[in-house]
């Protein structure tokens, strides 16, 4: 190709020629301007060879074969329609094996639990609280300010030990002077002994005097009243000393009832007074307080439970019981029947019984929730220990292995166990299972590992 400049009404352009091979040998320049600025553009297509005819002729053969176009679109759309139903095809089979294209299998589930073997020999269940049988609400017989509280909620106090203490000097003061009447009282007696004693003397030598007539008779007799009167001074001084006495004592005891000392070996519940507080023994003055605390003995605790009438031939007394306490639900508490309370409650239709532990424990507290269960014998050495079970219909041979199917997510899995011995309705499992998982009941030979389930609602 070869530029060739030329002018076209007073405009420079340059001719860029352009060669194409002919089929007969010629070839067929085509010249395309190229105006340089201020021109306008024109094309002019010569011929090297030949006339105009032959050219149209040559380019007439220069077209697109639409039909094989067709063909090979045609071609491209089959294989793109194969492509895409074996990829349907496989993916298909693998959702298949997978389980996601067929139907959920409704299934029965239950979970893997603990179970105690007494559950198997359990005759009637009942529920109720822990009621300690020893409960006092500790209170002064005085009113007086609380100036002392020695003790806290869950406090252990002995019996006849300080828990609190009453502002007492006017009874203290009481109780000086009782104590001093009495030092007066002895002086008086001491005094009244001694004048008891010159009128003895006296009377006796009156006596003497009189037989042999030295004096006279009213003199005698004057003497032995005044002895007289000396006896009686004396046993009056002794009964004087004995009041004083008593009133030491009275004073004694309104000092100490500002004393409030436990009545038992108890543990203290609450506090229902503070340093400071008016405490009457009837609480009936305004922001007074009729008990400074409320204690318990904790081995006096007892359970106790409303059987209802038709129920209460189940039970008896000295009949063993196992008692679960709501605190601690993974603990069983051994016990027996301590009393039917001889009377039924005609609101509630039920009787009550008290049910007592065989051994205490310091993590049972007063008001606990607590069940209890009436047992047809006692509990027998290794039976004390739960079991981890699950329902006998859900073990299932399969060849030499015995099998049960776990529920993962929406699927069955099937996993190999290892049991034990079977109570009741339910059967031991040793290796194989924890605690809390879900396992089908009564599967069938249809169910296989893998297989998507589907619980239904209750």
């Amino acid at each position: 190709m070869q530029p060739k400049e030329e002018y076209l009404f007073g405009q420079a352009r340059t001719w860029n020629r352009f060669c194409c091979p002919h089929e007969q040998g010629r070839a067929i320049s085509i010249a395309i301007p190229e105006f340089r600025e201020g021109g306008f553009l024109s094309r002019d297509v010569a011929r090297r060879e030949g006339d105009e005819a032959m050219v149209e002729d040559d380019l007439s053969k220069l077209h697109i074969d639409k039909k094989s176009m067709t063909v090979r679109r045609g071609r491209k759309k089959r294989f793109l329609l194969l492509f895409l139903i074996i990829v349907l095809v496989i993916g298909g089979g693998i959702l298949y094996r997978l389980g996601l294209l067929s139907p959920a299998a409704n299934v029965q589930v239950a979970g893997v639990q603990l179970l105690y073997p007494s559950q198997t020999f359990t005759v009637l269940n009942a529920s109720g609280y822990v009621v300690a049988q020893r409960k006092a609400a500790v209170a002064s017989k005085i009113t007086g300010r609380l100036i002392s509280l020695s003790v806290e909620e869950g406090s252990r106090v002995k019996q006849g030990e300080v828990i609190a203490r009453l502002e007492n000097e006017d009874s203290q003061a009481a109780l000086n002077r009782a104590q001093a009447n009495v030092s007066l009282a002895r002086s008086n007696l001491e005094q009244a002994k001694a004048e008891l004693e010159d009128a003895q003397i006296s009377h006796q030598r009156n006596e003497q005097l009189v037989a042999k007539a030295f004096i006279a008779q009213a003199t005698v007799d004057a003497s032995e009243a005044r002895y007289k009167r000396a006896v009686a001074a004396v046993a009056a001084q002794e009964a004087a000393i004995r009041a004083s006495e008593a009133a030491v004592e009275e004073a004694k005891v309104l000092v100490e009832y500002s004393n409030i000392r436990a009545p038992f070996d108890a543990v203290v519940l609450t506090k229902s007074a503070d340093i400071g507080d008016i405490v009457t023994p009837l609480g009936a003055a305004a922001n007074a307080k009729a008990a400074v605390v409320t204690i318990a003995d904790m081995n006096s605790l007892q359970v106790e439970v409303d059987v209802s009438e038709s129920n209460i031939s189940q039970v008896r007394a000295g009949q063993p019981c196992e008692i679960r306490l709501d605190a601690f639900p993974d603990l069983r508490f051994r016990g027996v029947v301590h009393m039917i309370v001889p009377t039924a409650d005609r609101t509630k239709a039920s009787v009550l019984v008290k049910v007592a532990f065989r051994v205490t424990d310091p993590r049972i507290l007063p008001e606990m929730s607590a069940k209890v269960a009436f047992l047809s014998r006692e509990i027998e050495p290794g039976e004390e220990k739960p079991l981890k079970a699950v329902p006998a219909s859900a073990v299932i041979p399969r060849g030499e292995q015995i099998v049960v199917f776990l529920v993962n997510g929406d699927r069955a899995v099937e996993r190999a166990v290892r049991t034990g011995k079977r109570v009741d309705t339910m059967v031991e499992v040793l290796e194989g299972l924890g605690t809390g998982d879900k396992v089908v009941l009564n599967p069938g030979k249809d169910l296989k590992s893998g297989t998507r389930v589907e619980i239904p609602e209750k």
